[in-house]
């Protein structure tokens, strides 16, 4: 049994390895292709020095975000699908903590699509015959540990007194966004207590602000902050998706959690969203949710990344313990997504020590020819990724623009077309369009706007006298 996605690391995101220093970096055929230009290439060092310390970070930083005016500065997707910050509030705190029934990301979101009734694609016996139809499902979770490592990838809650650190990256901060992020400085790690060479994701929920933070071999420094791979935050309320071409903490450019399997859902009766999945192979190719593909085979009839799988309505499921009928009723109505290149239909979920391992081992009975594969719509190439404007920064201002150390400033902006913002350092993502931050010296804040079409940015500078 494997913990890891095989072939998860830096290699099989189709990238070369990029380190975060200001002597310049190379350009990519994603980049390229990306609507951002030269941005890009400014945002990928970012945080690479002259921070805030983590100690002069004020705590909670972007909770004191003011009235969303006009100018879209805050989530574009916010609120939509019947979702509400009161409800992201209601998540309890902890590691591994239970939702409480909050559902993340909006009820129209595609991760939360009743798929039931979709078409099956023309091309599913194809694909499921090159996936190879007598291959089992795997959980690839559980409890306890196997050859020294916890199963599955773990996620935690912090409310809003959780400070936020910076995030130094190592190798995709151009596609990544920048800190801080309230990471606790314990946070899990994916593979913990040794979680050695392997994906080492972290993800974090913020039930105040109501953002999911996720972070790719991440490796805390001791002293707060962290460092990683890439990171993204992704709005719990709506329905953000990442700027076409780029990746996430998943090699697919998608959010992690929402795809889990947790025992909270499990034990309440139903899983209300499609499962996270993994395959050897995938083309160069997406369809959505997915934004970015990490294309190891030419054949096509291999999956493209965001791929949805759906176990076939007819499969009788009444041999297998409540529990495992739950998660199989969830592929029924909501299906797979492959997010990434590794062990052939391993099926991701949190560990948690109530789960019956012999239990979950009872889905390798299901054979991957149970399933078909739901209608591909518009899959997504090099030759037609979709193309658009980055949002528009009207104006990013401080007032006062000069205060004594430790003084009150308020950063204010005006942005159209945005899914979410961010301000860099000490706030982080902010609804709305305002927040309001006490510098410590003199400190140049920059405004991240970012859409599916890219990033624009603003700064300001703050004199402390």
């Amino acid at each position: 049994m494997s913990r890891f996605s095989a072939g998860h690391d830096l290699t099989s995101r189709g990238l070369p390895a990029i380190s975060c220093d200001n002597s310049g970096m190379k350009l990519s055929w994603r980049r390229l292709l990306a609507a951002t230009g030269a941005l890009v290439l400014v945002l990928a060092c970012v945080n690479c020095g002259g921070r805030t310390s983590a100690s002069a970070l004020s705590s909670g930083g972007g909770s004191g975000s003011g009235s969303g005016g006009s100018g879209g500065g805050g989530s574009g997707g916010s609120g939509s699908g019947g979702n509400n910050q009161s409800a992201c509030s209601a998540m309890s705190t902890g590691q591994g903590a239970s939702l409480n029934g909050f559902r993340p990301l909006g009820s129209d979101n595609l991760w939360n699509q009743d798929i039931s009734g979709s078409p099956v694609d023309p091309n599913s016996n194809a694909i499921i015959n090159f996936i190879g139809p007598t291959i089992g499902m795997h959980a690839d979770f559980g409890s306890g540990q196997y050859q020294g490592s916890n199963i599955g990838i773990p996620y935690s809650v912090v409310s809003g007194t959780q400070a936020p650190v910076n995030i130094t990256f190592t190798a995709y901060g151009s596609e990544s966004d920048p800190g801080p992020m309230p990471v606790p400085g314990n946070a899990s790690i994916e593979g913990d207590p040794n979680p050695g060479n392997g994906d080492r994701h972290v993800l974090v929920l913020d039930n105040s602000n109501c953002f999911l933070y996720e972070l790719f071999s991440a490796v805390p420094n001791g002293n707060g902050s962290w460092n990683a791979a890439s990171a993204a935050v992704w709005d719990l309320l709506g329905n953000e998706q990442r700027p076409w071409t780029w990746t996430s903490a998943d090699a697919a450019g998608l959010p992690i959690f929402p795809g889990l399997v947790r025992y909270d859902e499990v034990a309440a009766g139903q899983i209300q969203h499609a499962i996270r999945f993994t395959l050897p192979q995938s083309r160069a190719a997406v369809v959505l949710p997915a934004t970015h593909w990490a294309s190891n085979s030419t054949s096509v009839d291999a999956p493209p990344m965001g791929m949805r799988l759906r176990l076939n309505a007819a499969y009788n499921i009444s041999g297998f313990s409540t529990n495992v009928q739950v998660i199989l009723s969830a592929m029924k109505k909501y299906g797979l997504i492959m997010a990434d290149n590794g062990s052939a239909m391993y099926i991701s979920g949190a560990p948690d020590s109530r789960w019956d391992n012999d239990d979950l081992h009872n889905l390798g009975q299901v054979p991957a020819s149970a399933f078909e594969v739901v209608q591909m719509s518009t899959v997504y190439t090099a030759s037609n990724v979709p193309q658009g404007a980055a949002p528009a920064i009207h104006s990013f201002i401080a007032t006062p623009a000069s205060v004594s150390a430790g003084g009150s400033v308020a950063l204010s902006w005006d942005v159209s077309n945005a899914s979410y913002v961010i301000v860099s350092p000490q706030a982080g993502a902010i609804r709305g369009t305002r927040v309001t931050v006490q510098p410590a010296q003199s400190t140049t804040y920059t405004l991240y706007a970012t859409n599916q079409y890219g990033r624009s940015m603003a700064m300001v500078t703050v004199n402390v006298q």
